[in-house]
């Protein structure tokens, strides 16, 4: 019932920008919180961004500044805005949702961003 697909990276250099999007298949934005997750290479998943029910959102200190999560209900998409991008931004970037009635949690395929000269 529900699917998650990521969409938007790819190849940008230090200072560059993308936009990450999340097409939120079988959820209801009023019923999940959903969130942006990263998995650098050699290294754990990490939290990136969330945004509640009540569109309340929480960064990472290492985002905090450069990156805007927001989500579409019309669209039902979830955003990600990545701006003034890293080499240290580089990793695999997957769309979150989680079931508030029962906390059971979904994940995309993610998708790749790379940043480099």
């Amino acid at each position: 019932q529900v699917q998650l697909v990521e969409s938007g990276g790819g190849l940008v250099q230090p200072g560059g920008s993308l936009r990450l999007s999340c097409i939120a298949s079988g959820v209801i934005f009023s019923s999940h919180a959903m969130g942006w997750y990263r998995q650098p290479p050699g290294k754990q998943r990490e939290l990136v961004a969330t945004i509640t029910t009540g569109e309340n959102t929480h960064y990472a200190d290492f985002v905090k500044g450069r990156f805007t999560i927001s989500r579409d209900r019309t669209k039902n998409t979830m955003y990600l805005q990545m701006n003034s991008l890293k080499p240290g931004d580089t990793a695999v970037y997957y769309c979150n949702a989680r079931k508030l009635a029962t906390a059971y949690t979904y994940w995309g395929q993610g998708t790749q961003v790379t940043v480099s000269s």
